[in-house]
């Protein structure tokens, strides 16, 4: 495991970042921007864990949640530290996206969606703040997986197992934001293409 014993370094200060395998690229690279947007995702979770924190004893939908999103967290930093890694470099045993993965969040979304109604409209983001977080999460998952498809378009060295992670996560968040605001009795607003602005 890596030692953070230096949080400063000035390696960065001219616009450039290191790779794993040591290769120096500019911070805008794209591969940067993919997996920087990944650690943004985790960040928004993180938010959505906070917010359950105090009713994490109260509530055994919040407990289900958060060990699933903390399953989420881990498997987010695996795919990073791959996206952070040429495949020159990769080692053996070194920790990936695989498809197990990619099934386990299928088995997620399954069983929170058992508990749901199902949906004849789109919903905006809201409800409690832990289901306002996972949709924040959400939008942030999207744009990583649009990023690590135009990688996997320029250089082929992403995984079809880390877009289909990327894709079903998106998908996850969306039905855990709407299985958290359920289990704590939040309503869910419906679009309306005919609003009007208030009088």
């Amino acid at each position: 495991m890596p030692k953070l014993t230096r949080i400063y370094t000035r390696t960065g200060d001219q616009g450039m970042t290191g790779l794993v395998g040591g290769q120096r690229v500019k911070k805008n690279a794209l591969r940067i921007e993919g997996y920087g947007t990944i650690d943004e995702t985790s960040s928004a979770i993180g938010l959505a864990r906070s917010a359950m924190r105090p009713i994490l004893e109260s509530t055994p939908r919040a407990a289900r949640l958060d060990a699933w999103l903390a399953w989420t967290q881990d498997a987010l930093f695996n795919l990073g530290s791959d996206l952070a890694t040429l495949a020159k470099d990769r080692w053996e045993g070194m920790p990936l996206i695989t498809q197990s993965d990619v099934d386990a969040l299928e088995r997620a979304i399954d069983e929170a969606q058992r508990d749901l109604a199902p949906l004849d409209n789109f919903i905006h983001p809201g409800g409690s703040m832990a289901g306002a977080f996972l949709h924040l999460a959400r939008t942030v998952c999207r744009r990583a997986e649009r990023l690590l498809v135009t990688l996997r378009d320029e250089d082929g060295d992403i995984s079809a197992e880390a877009i289909r992670y990327v894709n079903r996560l998106s998908d996850a968040l969306f039905v855990w934001s709407r299985w958290i605001n359920a289990g704590l009795n939040e309503p869910e607003y419906l679009w309306n293409p005919g609003t009007k602005p208030p009088e």
